[in-house]
């Protein structure tokens, strides 16, 4: 190779990897209009965003649940301890039946087509919403 060939494919690969290192480090989400999602991948986009948001609203009230236990609490069996301990327990089972239900149940309708990951995380996302709010009614009138 020519000493100009070699400086030239240097110049190419630092040019590359200058590229790709800024591309690496941006963390800011794809412009994507939610109301208008037209393609597959805007809409995974906008319903994984959709779930995300759901799935944090869920964990606030979960958390502002657990944290209200005490005030809820009376004398045995109805102490804070087996509350604490009925509320997680319950909560794991409501995972593990939203995930089947959605993951594996509604999946099924799809039969892996394009529009199975949209169905899944819209299931996901109103089903956690619903927890959310189910959540929230119990612990608010208390």
């Amino acid at each position: 190779m020519s000493r100009l060939h070699n400086i030239a494919l240097t110049f190419a690969i630092a040019t590359l990897a200058m590229h790709a290192l800024q591309f690496s480090t941006s963390s800011a989400e794809p412009e994507v209009d939610c109301n208008n999602a037209m393609s597959t991948v805007e809409m995974n986009f906008c319903a994984d965003r959709d779930f995300a948001a759901a799935d944090a609203a869920l964990n606030a009230a979960y958390q502002k649940a657990l944290r209200g236990i005490p005030h809820f609490a009376m004398d045995s069996p109805f102490d804070a301890p087996r509350w604490e301990k009925a509320l997680r327990q319950s909560q794991r089972a409501w995972v593990a039946f939203r995930d089947a239900e959605c993951k594996d149940h509604v999946a099924m309708f799809w039969t892996g087509g394009s529009g199975t990951t949209v169905a899944v995380l819209g299931c996901m996302t109103d089903k956690t919403k619903e927890r959310t709010r189910e959540i929230e009614e119990a612990y608010s009138e208390r």
